[in-house]
């Protein structure tokens, strides 16, 4: 009998060990801002000035065609009254399919900027994500939580600052 109570306590101790060495693992959790890191990355300045250089020519092109409009708009109101009204009519569509043209331009201008920036941003996006990945990999963290998007509501001081080391690995130090 008392082997079996030998036994049955080794068995329970060890059961126990084991329990203890599952709940004493070091859950890693680290966080970091993802926006500062992208704001300062030295690329997205770069992509911002090709972003702005692009936004600027089509804007001034905008500007041409509205002042376009416009002239011919004043020309039109002038000389209304003495207009037939074939020819009236004539000019008062003309005038609404340009801007028809350009309300469809400043679409796909907005457009054209929404998928340049998208085009330019994903490759340091892509980047950034492969570093704070090695940070997770190398320091065996289980998450590394965003702070810049507001949805963590709080975090615990024993959480680590990834920031330093993702900085560290884009060379940003």
């Amino acid at each position: 009998m008392s082997r079996t109570i030998r036994y049955i306590v080794v068995s329970l101790v060890m059961v126990l060990a084991s329990l203890a060495d599952v709940s004493a693992q070091d859950y890693r959790f680290a966080h970091l801002n993802f926006q500062s890191i992208l704001n300062d990355y030295p690329a997205k300045k770069e992509a911002e000035s090709q972003l702005l250089e692009e936004t600027q020519k089509l804007k001034d092109q905008l500007l041409v065609m509205n002042a376009e409009l416009e002239r011919r708009y004043a020309d039109y109101i002038q000389k209304r009254d003495e207009l037939p009204d074939l020819v009236r009519n004539t000019i008062e569509k003309d005038l609404q399919d340009t801007e028809a043209r350009i309300s469809s331009y400043r679409e796909m201008a907005m457009r054209s900027i929404t998928e340049k920036e998208q085009k330019l941003l994903k490759p340091i996006v892509d980047k950034i994500m492969e570093a704070i990945e090695k940070v997770r990999v190398e320091h065996d963290f289980i998450y590394i939580f965003d702070t810049s998007t507001k949805v963590i509501l709080s975090y615990s001081p024993l959480s680590y600052d990834a920031e330093p080391m993702v900085r560290a690995k884009l060379d940003m130090d």
